[in-house]
């Protein structure tokens, strides 16, 4: 018994050790960055650098964010304009694709499964192709340099994984309580605001998880359309740190890559428990 006991711990000991080493290496990037915001610029890239500052730069904070672009904006205006963009585009997304969701869920008509399968097909095209036609379309329309062409779309259901993932959970709500609240007078509009709304929040949760960050970390999107500086994004202004012409200031650009990463942290942080539910579309626990 000494011997299997002994077994099972050295296995125990195994697993966890091969784990905590995957798991450094996944987050060694991320601590790499922090450390080297707190450095002085020169000692970020030499051959023989040291993980730990030495000495510790924290003035590398307050000058990369009055910085920016040259100088000539501060990442208040930048950080501002990564939350517009990030949060309206997120309640479009979300309330769009939970109507088209709850409309291929509970709906009655011809010709649902055809348009769920070609919303499904349009999960498979990458993005790229559309890209030019996108561009043109939004040109002839006089959008450029506008937030429309960031913005309005994602109002008129164009993000398949949404509806997917909506669609998904509101089928594993029963459709006893459909009948129970027709019964009780409910129409199928009040259905959906009475009884499959408030049972799929965690999965509306969930998409607007996903779509605030990969809103917020969005980069070709505003590189795009935006085109003027005081509409850039947080993505475009650390870019703006490397600029070939002058010497960058590696220190400063990883203070506000480090900074640009604690919105999305914070969400997962505390939406994680209705991301799990929400991604395992279970709709009511027994």
């Amino acid at each position: 018994m000494e011997s299997v006991k002994m077994k099972f711990k050295t296995g125990d000991v195994l697993r966890h050790v091969v784990i905590l080493g995957f798991g450094w290496v996944m987050i060694f990037p991320l601590v790499w960055m922090v450390m080297s915001s707190l450095k002085e610029s020169v000692l970020v890239f030499p051959t023989a650098a040291n993980l730990i500052p030495d000495p510790w730069v924290f003035s590398n904070y307050p000058r990369g964010w009055d910085l920016g672009v040259g100088g000539r904006h501060t990442f208040s205006t930048f950080f501002y304009n990564s939350f517009y963009y990030a949060i309206l585009a997120t309640i479009g997304a979300v309330l769009s694709s939970t109507l088209v969701g709850y409309s291929f869920s509970r709906g009655q008509y011809r010709g649902k499964k055809i348009l769920f399968a070609l919303m499904l097909g349009t999960m498979m095209l990458p993005s790229q192709i559309l890209m030019v036609p996108q561009y043109l379309w939004f040109h002839q329309l006089g959008w450029l340099r506008t937030w429309l062409p960031l913005i309005v779309p994602t109002w008129f259901a164009t993000h398949g994984f949404f509806i997917f993932l909506i669609t998904n959970f509101m089928n594993a709500i029963p459709r006893e309580l459909d009948e129970a609240s027709k019964i009780d007078g409910c129409s199928f509009y009040g259905i959906f605001a009475r009884v499959i709304l408030p049972l799929s929040v965690p999965a509306l949760i969930t998409s607007a998880l996903f779509s605030f960050i990969w809103r917020w970390d969005d980069f070709l999107g505003p590189l795009l359309y935006l085109g003027r500086e005081s509409m850039f994004t947080v993505t475009l202004a650390l870019r703006s740190f490397a600029d070939p012409t002058v010497e960058t200031d590696w220190a400063g650009m990883f203070a506000m890559g480090t900074l640009s990463l604690l919105p999305a942290v914070t969400l997962f942080i505390f939406m994680q428990r209705y991301l799990v539910e929400g991604i395992t579309t279970t709709g009511l626990k027994s």
